[in-house]
């Protein structure tokens, strides 16, 4: 497949978008959004990718919207916008697949948001993560208003996001803003190592996994989600891939 603004690879079951504007720093305008639309479906589609790799070409993992675009936008354009935006990021988030972040540099805005959208987020030290909206009259999109807090917590939340200060990969770590932060160079070589161990496991059992664990974060009762529990246990257990699971650990274990 070819894209004009995004490169997209698979490699064994594991599939990568990089963002493809080093120019401006991976800024986001209408012909990103579409081939990443576009990748996107393919790696869901494609039932031999099992882990998706959501990184950026250059300096950036991506400084967020694309400014030019936006110049002479009607209100009700921007709405539109805004509102195929927020679909995209809900398709992120509920995507099936684990989906890893790799910041390699700058992710700032709606960037940064993408990030937030991942499953995973494994930063360079060096990289420059923030929200900047409050700067410029802007607000922020694509579910950070929870996502920042369920990583955070509300206070240290409301102090990057009032402020709009950038953080560095070490203190998005301590945080507990990203997984981990390692060294530019071991970036991708970090990152493919924990898409490696995860594509290595069932995919159908991560599938469930997740399923549940978003049940969780939107305040399903207890006695639902324990219920969806014992459903996703006995869907694993009776499939297919069940036993070649089994004989496959016993050999591992010898």
């Amino acid at each position: 497949m070819a894209f004009e603004c995004i490169i997209y690879e698979k490699k064994g079951r594991i599939a990568t978008i990089t963002l493809n504007r080093p120019e401006v720093l991976n800024a986001m305008n209408k012909q990103l959004w579409i081939d990443f639309q576009a990748a996107l479906a393919d790696a869901k589609n494609d039932v031999k990718i099992n882990v998706l790799i959501i990184t950026g070409e250059g300096r950036a993992f991506s400084t967020g919207a694309d400014l030019k675009d936006s110049k002479g936008r009607s209100l009700s354009a921007y709405r539109a916008y805004l509102e195929a935006l927020q679909e995209t990021s809900r398709t992120i988030i509920r995507f099936e697949k684990p989906t890893i972040a790799a910041i390699n540099g700058y992710a700032l805005g709606s960037g940064y948001e993408l990030a937030l959208a991942c499953d995973i987020r494994i930063a360079a030290e060096e990289a420059k993560i923030g929200s900047p909206e409050a700067k410029v009259t802007s607000s922020v999109t694509g579910g950070a208003m929870r996502l920042v807090q369920d990583l955070i917590g509300p206070g240290k939340a409301r102090e990057l996001l009032f402020t709009g200060e950038y953080i560095d990969g070490r203190e998005a770590e301590r945080i507990g803003l990203v997984n981990k932060a390692v060294p530019l160079e071991r970036l991708m070589i970090e990152t493919r190592d924990m898409a490696e161990k995860i594509a290595q496991n069932s995919a159908f059992s991560i599938k469930l996994i997740k399923k549940g664990l978003l049940m969780a974060q939107d305040n399903v009762s207890l006695e639902a989600l324990m219920d969806f529990e014992v459903e996703a246990c006995l869907a694993c257990v009776s499939s297919k891939e069940r036993q070649e699971s089994l004989e496959d650990f016993a050999g591992r274990k010898k």
